[in-house]
């Protein structure tokens, strides 16, 4: 025997919640998030480390062995504080080639 259960409310009654918040969410107050911009020139390197904009003091070279070739580097760039992180987390991963004064940096020939 097959039974035939009746929807509550034909489509064109139904109800929708668009653009309503979800019941656990009632009463929470959302705020704007804050956005500073930061002019960043050639003359300013700033720190690579996420949220930081402090003036960089070091250059970290790597590369990705899988899908670089030896001779390729790129760079990260770190400020005093953020320099050991930076290259712990580069070195872990075997990618980190060298570490250097951001003033004794010299980009390899044609980077």
């Amino acid at each position: 025997m097959t039974y035939f259960v009746r929807a509550p409310h034909p489509p064109s009654e139904r109800q929708t919640d668009a653009g309503q918040l979800p019941p656990w969410l009632l009463g929470v107050a959302f705020s704007t998030p804050v956005v500073r911009r930061i002019s960043v020139t050639d003359q300013t390197p700033i720190c690579s480390a996420k949220g930081c904009h402090v003036d960089a003091v070091w250059v970290l070279a790597w590369n990705n062995p899988k899908i670089h070739t030896p001779e390729r580097r790129k760079t990260w760039l770190a400020c005093e504080e953020h320099r050991e992180h930076l290259s712990q987390f580069l070195g872990v991963r075997g990618f980190l080639k060298d570490v250097v004064k951001f003033e004794d940096w010299q980009a390899p020939e044609g980077a």
